[in-house]
């Protein structure tokens, strides 16, 4: 599963934010089940930031958020986050130059 989490961030904010945003990922890194994050920011819109983490399942990385060190570590982004969807089930992947891999859903219909 991915999750992927927004964040506008003021201009007078961006100094911590990236440290902030650097710690959390390395929290979430820690934890059991997560397999890759990236932070990013827009190149058309410099106060829009992305966190982007893949997880094996959807409770390793429930499991992933509720750790007390997770938690400390996201606090200060909560304020800037976009309030929307974040948490997502993969059904095509393309990983490297090769054919996309698609799976069906394994959600319950």
């Amino acid at each position: 599963m991915i999750v992927l989490s927004r964040f506008e961030v003021p201009e007078a904010r961006l100094a911590a934010f990236r440290p902030d945003a650097q710690a959390a990922l390395d929290a979430l890194a820690r934890q059991a089940g997560f397999v890759r994050g990236r932070l990013g920011c827009s190149l058309d819109e410099p106060a829009l930031w992305s966190l982007v983490t893949e997880w094996d399942s959807v409770g390793s990385y429930r499991r992933g958020l509720s750790a007390y060190d997770v938690k400390l570590a996201t606090a200060p982004l909560m304020a800037l986050s976009v309030p929307e969807p974040s948490a997502y089930e993969v059904v095509a992947a393309a990983d490297d130059a090769q054919a996309p891999a698609t799976a069906p859903s394994s959600r319950a219909r």
